[in-house]
């Protein structure tokens, strides 16, 4: 065999494959030609050079690089909407042995979260930014973002910006070497090959200060967005280097790391024994303050109940309000309740769902991993929730019959056309009250009453209240017509989830 040398591969810091999706475990949720991919590798590459793979803690953004956790094999945390300087804070002084880094968008970083990344700076912390600027709100639809230039059409300017209207675009790298404790701040490009191994060596460059322990990196990325540039990846690129460029032009704003000296070690924490008498909670005995005897149980509360529901389907089926309709009954009955919309960062091919749980204990999260109930509104929410369904729940698909592969026989299954049933009521909007309504038929998970009332606080116009609830009561016709032709699972005795409030 002809010998041979390996001069480019996969980083050690990825994952061999992302198991995200079911399939294509190679490939990455991003649009072709966008410039997360190649920043990602980048940034493998940093970790991988300086040996810090196993005390890297990955802070994902909201946005379309909201999966990072599933490409990159280090300690990784999801933060809240532009939270992660402080997320990345706490990291940082709670494990100052670790390396922090936050990925961000410009909708993220330089929006919401612009208070956040201000002060992160100000106060010098130690840890490494990638802001990824492609001056849109990508995820969400395109939208204006801080970033958007100056007579760039967005869903939201579809004039072009004015500054008289919307403002100037934002030069966060520009406004962050305004302030003192930064050490090294900037900003790159994705524009032609030159560009982008300028890019790789300022990465490497904002991760290695860390290790170095210099303190505040930020390395600004402009970076293509070819979808909702509405360009071919080729020209997206062009546009970076020849157009976005010119409105944040590629330089160094700020770099102290020659003189800038490591940043003192944070004192130890103290012994975990030792906080509750720090804290004067105890006398020193190690004997709580003022304890109190234990409750005994309340001998009047109910047996105990937790639902928990997931509602699937495309935007426009009414998932989330589906979810809130239930979640308000639940209240009505008596219940502790929960709703949680989720959002898929996919600009295609992407389902909207929602999380409820209805109990008659207080709630410890609002996730639903294991729903008792599915909606699922359409054949590729019924693929990717089908297998988390407990044994013995139910399942109501919006398909005159369930898919081949989907079949399980130890759930309640009922498949019918609801959108069909809506459009004969008054149109395909309302299929989600059908599928409540055959729900309530078949099970009795909530009475009628709340349901209704739940409704009707929810939609307020009297004309779409009236279809709806007669949406309600179509689906619980559908079953009683239907008993026992669309409706498949085990026996009573098999049942392991009792939706009975």
């Amino acid at each position: 065999m002809a010998n041979y040398k390996v001069t480019h591969s996969k980083p050690r810091s990825f994952f061999p494959v992302y198991e995200r999706k079911a399939e294509l475990q190679h490939h990455t949720h991003f649009c072709p030609g966008c410039g997360h991919g190649i920043i990602h590798k980048m940034l493998a590459k940093a970790i991988d050079k300086l040996g810090i793979q196993d005390r890297t803690i990955l802070i994902s953004p909201v946005g379309c690089s909201v999966f990072t956790y599933c490409y990159f094999d280090v300690g990784g945390i999801q933060g809240a909407h532009g939270r992660a300087p402080a997320l990345a804070t706490a990291v940082k002084r709670s494990r100052p042995g670790s390396i922090v880094i936050t990925y961000q968008g410009d909708g993220d970083l330089a929006a919401i979260g612009s208070a956040e990344i201000l002060h992160a700076a100000n106060r010098g912390e130690n840890i490494s930014v990638i802001f990824v600027n492609n001056a849109i709100y990508g995820m969400t639809g395109g939208q204006m973002a801080p970033t958007t230039l100056l007579g760039q059409k967005s869903t939201t300017t579809p004039l072009g910006r004015d500054a008289l209207q919307e403002g100037y675009p934002l030069r966060m790298s520009e406004l962050l070497a305004t302030l003192e404790a930064p050490v090294y701040i900037e900003r790159v490009a994705l524009g032609d090959n030159k560009l982008i191994a300028k890019a790789d060596r300022a990465i490497y460059r904002a991760v290695e200060n860390q290790v170095k322990g210099l303190g505040f990196s930020l390395v600004e990325v402009l970076s293509p967005c070819p979808t909702i540039w509405k360009m071919e990846p080729i020209n997206a690129q062009r546009w970076v280097r020849d157009v976005v460029a010119k409105t944040f032009p590629v330089s160094v704003f700020r770099d102290r790391t020659k003189e800038a000296a490591p940043r003192p070690k944070a004192p130890a924490p103290p012994p975990i024994e030792k906080v509750p008498e720090i804290l004067g909670l105890t006398d020193g005995s190690h004997e709580p303050l003022h304890a109190e005897p234990a409750c005994p149980p309340d001998p009047s509360a109910s047996r105990d109940f937790d639902l928990q529901i997931k509602v699937a389907g495309f935007g426009g089926q009414g998932v989330l309000l589906l979810g809130e309709v239930l979640a308000e009954a639940g209240l009505d009955a008596g219940l502790e309740v929960s709703w949680l919309p989720s959002y898929g960062p996919e600009m295609r091919s992407g389902t909207s769902h929602c999380h409820v749980r209805l109990s008659s204990q207080p709630i410890d999260s609002p996730m639903v991993a294991r729903p008792h109930v599915l909606f699922a509104m359409n054949e590729p929410s019924l693929h990717k929730f089908l297998p988390a369904v407990v044994p013995g729940g139910w399942i109501l698909y919006n398909g005159d019959e369930v898919p081949a592969g989907c079949l399980r026989p130890d759930v309640h299954t009922i498949a019918m056309n609801f959108t069909q049933a809506a459009e004969d009521i008054g149109g395909a909007r309302v299929a989600n009250m059908v599928m409540l309504g055959a729900l309530m038929q078949a099970s009795e998970v909530l009475p009628f009453h709340h349901v209704v009332a739940a409704l009707r606080r929810l939609v307020t116009n009297l004309h779409l209240f009236a279809i709806d609830r007669r949406a309600l009561e179509r689906g619980g016709e559908l079953i009683e017509e239907n008993q026992g032709a669309s409706h498949a699972g085990p026996s009573e005795s098999e049942h392991d989830c009792v939706l009975q409030p």
